[in-house]
């Protein structure tokens, strides 16, 4: 082999490399809309009520940590929780108190997301009044990608006392 057949195979080895890396960067500022955009959906599904596509977000084998307790419901559980609970009150308010913070883990398979939110919703109690409820929640949320789409795989969630109030209604 020449001198110049070796060079030629070197420069075509280097140009495949170069190439081949290219396709697998990955833009972290795109993957970040992409969570945030998850994250706002979330907010819809809330005022929306809509369970299905709220469950549709969550990893087949989600984990929840919540009240000290760690559970893996089914997608027909989740549904059914959230469409209860989606249906036992009206929300005022599900926003951000602050900006979530997200990271991602150095090859962007997964991240996490830290959420600080406030959420103001109203129910009947026992005797018909409507009471207002506000809570403070901080959560993680890990994010996961299944074949190229982000899930939520488990979130850890806390809150401080909420403060409820009879509304004048």
């Amino acid at each position: 082999m020449t001198l110049c057949s070796k060079f030629i195979i070197w420069v075509l080895a280097l140009i495949v490399s170069v190439s081949c890396s290219r396709i697998h960067q990955i833009s972290l500022a795109d993957e970040e809309k992409a969570i945030l955009e998850i994250h706002h959906a979330l907010r819809d599904y809330h005022f929306e009520k809509d369970s299905i596509k709220f469950a549709n977000q969550l990893a087949d084998h989600f984990i929840s940590v919540n009240h000290g307790n760690i559970s893996t419901p089914s997608r027909e559980e989740l549904i059914s929780r959230y469409n209860s609970y989606f249906s036992s009150v009206e929300f005022e308010q599900w926003d951000d108190f602050t900006e979530p913070v997200i990271r991602f883990a150095d090859d962007a398979s997964m991240a996490y997301s830290v959420v600080d939110k406030i959420v103001v919703v109203t129910y009947p109690d026992d005797g018909g009044k409507t009471i207002r409820a506000t809570t403070h929640f901080a959560w993680t949320a890990i994010y996961r990608k299944y074949e190229g789409e982000w899930k939520i795989d488990c979130v850890t969630s806390t809150n401080k006392p909420e403060t409820s109030s009879p509304t004048d209604n």
